[in-house]
């Protein structure tokens, strides 16, 4: 559950209303949320893949700098060459699946997790939102992006005015 608290907060990193949010997944250094659980199904009735939902904007523009210089496609080569890291990819995507499953079944979105998993590199964004809310080890992806993002947190205001690092 969402405390009124976090919701301001999540609503002030996005700039609008939050949409399926369940739960804080994972938070920034200053303790403000950073990831955020959503249910496989909004409010509305749409189907929605991204379990772990990033949203601290510092972050948010980090990984899409990274997705503008071409980490995809470097990650996607990789990914084709590396059967190792394919293999722990496929573990990634059916941990997230298993997540998933555990908050609800949408049919429309079966057998779909997100970011790309297993065989592409489609969204920087849901491999570490993934990687924060899971904990090391279990994106290889989203863990790489992380520790290409290094200190992205260090003095960034997440919401009013916690600093971060």
């Amino acid at each position: 559950m969402i405390s009124p608290v976090d919701r301001a907060a999540i609503e002030a990193q996005l700039d609008r209303p939050i949409r399926g949010a369940l739960d804080v997944s994972h938070r920034c250094s200053c303790g403000q949320p950073n990831v955020v659980l959503t249910a496989p199904r909004l409010p509305d009735g749409t189907p929605f893949p991204t379990t772990f939902y990033l949203t601290c904007p510092k972050l948010t523009g980090a990984i899409g700098t990274l997705e503008a210089n071409g980490v995809m496609r470097e990650l996607q080569d990789e990914l084709e060459s590396d059967p190792e890291l394919a293999a722990h990819y496929q573990q990634a995507h059916e941990h997230y699946l298993t997540t998933r499953a555990a908050l609800g079944e949408v049919p429309e979105i079966a057998g779909i997790s997100a970011g790309g998993m297993p065989n592409r590199v489609k969204c920087l964004h849901v491999l570490v939102g993934h990687s924060l809310a899971a904990g090391p080890g279990v994106n290889p992806l989203g863990d790489r992006v992380l520790a290409m993002l290094g200190d992205w947190a260090k003095g960034s205001t997440c919401a009013g005015d916690a600093k971060c690092g």
